[in-house]
């Protein structure tokens, strides 16, 4: 098994889990250390050769690539007219395409092993797009178009592609986030979203239950399309099919 972004928050817990769970673990990042049965690769998944690299390391010691996750990733905060656009960009280079660098490292090698798994981290924001969080919301919204394209075409060589969204987590993914306060005195109520969206964060579930919803999708004969944990946020989903989108945005529109 092989996991991005796997040093630390849901993608540190979901290599333990698969290790622990008998799965021979590589754990690809641009900060870790081996421990164990999880195998430590550097790697930069903004940077193809770095992929194409790891993938090589993988298959020197393993016959094949059971499943791939693509975990890696990283946030930015702030209104969208004052974003710069190198921001923007950093985000879709990690968040989008950081996650297609490595599906295009591995498949070459799982088509002619003709099975396995590729599981995409996204997130709610891909199905609710939050103010001042538009960029990330928009590479996850991008993930989740390329995990149902994926499904399609890879279904002849046997390998099954999901996406698994989740929602509040309490990870470090917080405290990293890059936050700008560019244009606060504009947009007086940034402060009090971002803040409000971090209090959430912080309070939510446990990266140990995004583990345990990964191994279940591993295992799964044919995991969900599009996936996330816990009754709140399955509601969420549910709304979204049902109401309207003006109505929908209004609701979180008086949140933030």
């Amino acid at each position: 098994m092989m996991i991005t972004g796997g040093s630390s928050g849901i993608g540190r817990a979901a290599a333990e889990l698969f290790s622990a769970n008998g799965y021979k673990v590589y754990e690809l990042s641009r900060h870790g250390e081996s421990v164990g049965n999880i195998t430590h690769i550097d790697c930069d998944v903004t940077q193809p050769e770095d992929c194409k690299r790891a993938v090589s390391k993988v298959l020197d010691e393993q016959p094949r690539i059971d499943v791939l996750i693509s975990n890696a990733g990283m946030g930015i905060s702030g209104a969208v007219e004052f974003t710069e656009l190198s921001e923007a960009r950093r985000q879709f280079d990690v968040n989008f395409f950081g996650a297609l660098n490595i599906t295009q490292a591995a498949l070459p090698h799982m088509r002619k092993q003709q099975g396995g798994k590729i599981i995409f981290v996204s997130s709610m924001m891909a199905v609710f797009s939050l103010p001042f969080q538009a960029f990330y919301s928009a590479t996850k919204s991008a993930v989740n178009s390329l995990a149902l394209a994926l499904r399609n075409e890879l279904s002849p060589f046997g390998i099954e592609v999901c996406a698994l969204m989740p929602g509040d987590i309490k990870t470090g993914f917080t405290a990293a986030r890059n936050k700008s306060m560019v244009g606060n005195e504009v947009y007086k109520n940034m402060e009090h979203a971002v803040s409000t969206m971090e209090h959430d964060e912080q309070n939510g579930m446990s990266p140990e239950s995004m583990a345990r919803k990964l191994l279940s999708l591993a295992n799964a004969k044919h995991p969900t399309a599009l996936s996330t944990v816990g009754w709140k946020y399955h509601l969420f989903i549910l709304l979204g099919k049902l109401l309207p989108a003006t109505l929908a945005y209004r609701v979180i529109g008086k949140m933030y």
